[in-house]
């Protein structure tokens, strides 16, 4: 059995109940996000991707860790993943504007229902083989979970163009770098390559940002730069106006803090 709650492999289960209590920060994480757009009654500029899809993803990983059987770490922390992501993403479209809570809706449908759905359902019906079926939807697991990590490339970019580390805690950071190293070890020691390859990329990610903010904690950012990446957040604000807006100093604050947040919900999409 591997991934189970065995102590025959005592390095899996004591690497997988560290994971699950990183993990179970990590999804805590948006919670100021959360108490924001409650107090405020509104979601302002932030953005609903990250919820819908890190729930598509924990949905995922629990379909695999039920085809896999007695992989119960990974159940235990991706169903919780489901209901705070579920629990986020129902916030979201309770104070969300009609055009966000539309478009959110269709991605909740498109890819919570449809996608998982057909995924589900071309796994049970169109593979009957055991072990053939584990290896597909393993590497469907794997595709996925790497396909998340184009986030974190964009908020690399920017902490370099603008010598900046504004947009980027070091904090989570930290510990999204740890939850790809222990689910990583989690992995490589009950033999599970599902597990194992995503979290690679995951660390050199997180070990890359890690870098970046010890380069660039104490540089003084030139006014011009300053301005320049408090524009850039701005911008995914009004990404969807024909014209340009002039911003308040309270608008950028406020773009600073939904930039972090939507980060981070991206990057925490993954195992």
């Amino acid at each position: 059995m591997a991934g189970g709650l065995s102590l025959d492999h005592p390095w899996a289960f004591a690497f997988g109940i560290l994971g699950n209590a990183v993990s179970f920060m990590v999804y805590l994480a948006p919670l100021p996000t959360f108490y924001r757009i409650y107090r405020k009654k509104s979601t302002e500029g932030f953005k609903s991707e990250p919820y819908v899809v890190a729930l598509f993803s924990a949905m995922l990983w629990i379909f695999y860790a039920l085809i896999k059987k007695d992989a119960y770490l990974l159940i235990t922390i991706n169903s919780f993943g489901c209901v705070i992501e579920t629990i986020y993403t129902l916030m979201f479209l309770l104070y969300a504007s009609k055009k966000a809570r539309v478009h959110t809706f269709k991605m909740i449908m498109l890819l919570n229902v449809g996608l998982s759905s057909l995924i589900v359902l071309c796994i049970l019906l169109l593979i009957s083989n055991g072990s053939l079926r584990l290896q597909v939807l393993g590497w469907i697991c794997v595709a996925f979970s790497v396909s998340v990590f184009v986030a974190p490339l964009s908020i690399i970019r920017q902490v370099i163009r603008t010598k900046s580390v504004e947009f980027m805690p070091f904090n989570l950071s930290f510990f999204l770098t740890l939850s790809a190293v222990v689910w990583f070890s989690f992995g490589l020691c009950s033999r599970d390559i599902y597990v194992a390859l995503p979290n690679i990329l995951g660390f050199a990610f997180g070990a890359i940002q890690m870098l970046l903010y010890i380069i660039y904690k104490d540089t003084k950012v030139p006014k011009s730069l300053e301005t320049e990446g408090k524009l850039s957040s701005v911008e995914i604000i009004v990404a969807n106006d024909t014209e340009v807006k002039k911003t308040s100093n309270d608008e950028i604050e406020r773009a600073r803090e939904e930039d972090k947040a939507n980060n981070m919900g991206a990057e925490k999409s993954r195992v």
